[in-house]
């Protein structure tokens, strides 16, 4: 095993003992965690001091990994071959959601917001977790995001239970975020 290996076994031995994490992603550190864990997501909104209105996206390494998210029926045929053309990538969808989405994901929203990521840490960690991973930029609400471990650390101290170590993706803004339906852009 190396050491790239062992820190994302690390990183999932938290994720399952029901730990909110730190990874890098795209362009910013996320947070994360297990997405059906109620306490830990939770702990997430805690921690960023994020209003509970809002829902999470979820992270993920391939499109199966998603797939349990969504209502296919809901979904047109072409905008599903759009979305899967982007992936993967720095592209966030939101989705008509499925019924056994877990609620405190979606917080009364229709949808959910769902990418498969092209950065190689955080697929890596999604496959090796067997899932998708809530994910949330890494800063308390309004304040600018972490862009490395240590503003992580700096942030969060011990209240995170693993900081996967590595570089961003370089992007300069989080990914944008589209409605997979109507293509409209919620975050540019």
């Amino acid at each position: 095993m190396n050491d790239v290996q062992l820190h994302v076994t690390k990183a999932v031995e938290a994720l399952r003992a029901g730990g909110v994490i730190a990874y890098p992603t795209e362009a910013v550190f996320g947070l994360g965690c297990d997405p059906h864990d109620e306490a830990a997501v939770a702990r997430v909104f805690a921690l960023k001091q994020r209003p509970p209105v809002q829902g999470v996206l979820l992270i993920a390494a391939d499109f199966a990994q998603v797939e349990k998210y969504i209502d296919l029926a809901q979904v047109p045929a072409e905008a599903l071959v759009r979305v899967r053309a982007s992936w993967p990538g720095p592209h966030t969808w939101v989705f008509p959601r499925a019924a056994a989405t877990p609620e405190w994901l979606a917080r009364g929203h229709a949808g959910i917001a769902l990418r498969v990521t092209a950065h190689p840490l955080a697929a890596s960690l999604c496959r090796a977790f067997g899932g998708a991973l809530v994910s949330t930029s890494a800063n308390r609400h309004g304040e600018p995001p972490a862009r490395s471990a240590e503003a992580v650390q700096a942030a969060f101290g011990q209240d995170v239970a693993y900081i996967l170590a590595g570089e961003t993706g370089g992007l300069a803004r989080p990914t944008p975020i589209r409605n997979v339906v109507t293509g409209e852009e919620i975050r540019g």
